[in-house]
């Protein structure tokens, strides 16, 4: 049998308190379950070793076994409620460090329990520790967390294949070919999942926070108009329901943007928490160059969120320096929203009363009323065709 590990060090074993670096302010948010959820990336988890992350509020450890497939489990032992990550890990079952149960952590089946005697009728495969579907994609461990009461969900059991028909689709990054380059961007927000949302679609905000020689100044603000529309999400009952920017050009006033020619960029928002921006152009030869990016909020705690985001592109991806520079500017630009969303958290501590406004707010107005929507199961959709915003940015 391997040898038994420590599943994290005392170096690496973050407490609760310290997942979250930052302080939250306001309100909690209600958050949505029974769907997909960047947990962190998937690079942290080598062969043979976890990695702890929180979602939605709840713990979780996430490791990679011996024959690479991925697990996560809430992480308390359903016997005395000790954290499993203080246990032991050998690459295929963890071991708890209170009273050495032992679970298969793909499924959450116990294995062992080492007090039980010839006297005992307890059937250690009878129980099981909180287990979640998980699938690698993107370079990201997506989790999917199930509503209160749903019962167990579909999870891999030894000698059995992960089946996920029955859940929703994983969401994954658009990609127009096979060749191309990837980058990967995260900031935790100390607000929750509702201002990091709206903060995330708002379309009036770039030439103030995002103000640089490289993307936008003051003086560049002109009006805009832009067409939105419906996305029903007809197949699966409305539940990531949203709405798209229909594709149009480009803002003129972002730097970045004048390099690819003329492009034309399609921006989608579909519940819970996701943004997808597609940017494709034709060059003097004919060649199609494009940049995808996939940017989720996803619900830390009630009261804290953080940002994850994944582009891919094409353009010069044979060039090597190519990436650094889009990761470091790409840093730059989160961490902007980010220093923003830290001075906000300031003020919303104290709940102050917001406003929304029209036409530059409309989207957040939107986003409410779906997620109210698929929360309540009623409802209908708050956009009901085609509509011209404006707004000045």
């Amino acid at each position: 049998m391997p040898k038994m590990k420590p599943i994290l060090t005392a170096e690496r074993h973050p407490h609760a308190p310290t997942l979250v670096q930052l302080a939250a302010g306001g309100p909690p948010a209600e958050m949505i379950f029974g769907d997909w959820y960047p947990a962190l990336r998937s690079a942290r988890l080598r062969s043979g070793g976890a990695a702890l992350a929180m979602l939605l509020g709840i713990p979780l450890l996430l490791g990679r076994k011996r024959s690479g497939a991925l697990f996560a489990m809430r992480d308390l032992c359903p016997h005395r409620g000790i954290p499993l990550s203080v246990g032991w890990f050998d690459g295929d079952t963890l071991q708890c460090k209170y009273h050495g149960w032992r679970f298969e952590p793909c499924g959450g089946r116990c294995e062992e329990i080492p007090s039980l005697t010839e006297f005992d009728s307890l059937v250690p495969h009878k129980i099981y520790a909180n287990s979640f579907p998980v699938v690698e994609r993107d370079g990201y461990a997506w989790v999917y967390v199930p509503s209160a009461g749903a019962g167990r969900t579909p999870s891999s059991e030894p000698g059995q294949d992960l089946s996920l028909s029955a859940l929703p689709p994983v969401p994954e990054l658009p990609k127009f070919g096979p060749r191309f380059r990837s980058a990967h961007l995260q900031a935790d927000l100390p607000c929750n999942v509702d201002h990091g949302i709206i903060g995330l679609m708002d379309p009036a905000h770039g030439p103030f926070v995002h103000r640089a020689w490289w993307w936008r100044s003051a003086e560049s603000i002109h009006q805009k108009t832009k067409r939105f529309e419906p996305l029903e999400d007809s197949e699966h009952n409305g539940r990531n329901a949203g709405f798209r920017m229909s594709a149009h050009a480009p803002s003129s006033n972002s730097t970045p943007y004048k390099l690819l020619g003329k492009p034309v960029t399609t921006i989608d928002f579909r519940l819970p928490n996701r943004r997808y921006e597609t940017i494709r152009a034709v060059n003097a030869k004919g060649r199609e160059r494009w940049f995808t990016s996939l940017t989720t909020v996803t619900p830390v705690t009630p009261t804290s969120c953080r940002i994850d985001v994944v582009a891919a592109w094409n353009i010069a991806y044979h060039l090597p320096l190519v990436t650094p520079i889009v990761r470091y500017f790409g840093a730059k630009f989160v961490a902007q929203d980010q220093q923003t969303m830290v001075e906000q958290a300031r003020g919303l501590r104290f709940n102050p009363g917001l406003m929304l406004i029209d036409d530059a707010d409309l989207p957040a107005k939107w986003y409410f009323a779906l997620k109210q929507r698929r929360l309540s199961g009623e409802g209908e959709h708050p956009l009901q065709g085609p509509v011209d915003l404006h707004w000045r940015s």
